[in-house]
């Protein structure tokens, strides 16, 4: 398994999701979105893994003046802005090669091998 964690410290989803794979022995990368974020390359990966852009985003988010934009920008400019904005992706966005989840996703993780 090569699993990356994307998140936030201060999410304690992220948290739980760290612990999920320590308690096991499974190595992981954790990636903090606040200080890299993700590559145009992951995000459409993981966007295509589950189910497109609009599922990626936390509509729930706190940052409601960057959501109002990203919801109502042309369907082309939405991408940049997210990326721009790695704040309203859900998280944690764990991955496992092709294999992506979003949130805490305890239950799909133990089938994967």
């Amino acid at each position: 398994m090569n699993i990356q964690i994307f998140g936030t410290k201060k999410c304690n989803d992220t948290r739980k999701a760290e612990r999920f794979f320590k308690e096991r022995g499974i190595k992981y990368q954790f990636v903090d979105m606040k200080e890299k974020g993700m590559s145009k390359g992951e995000f459409n990966s993981v966007a295509n893994a589950n189910g497109g852009l609009e599922n990626m985003i936390n509509w729930k988010g706190k940052d409601r003046d960057c959501l109002a934009i990203i919801k109502y920008i042309a369907a082309e400019d939405k991408l940049e802005k997210v990326l721009e904005n790695p704040q309203v992706i859900k998280t944690p966005v764990v991955r496992n090669g092709k294999q992506s989840t979003l949130g805490y996703q305890p239950d799909i993780w133990k089938g994967w091998n």
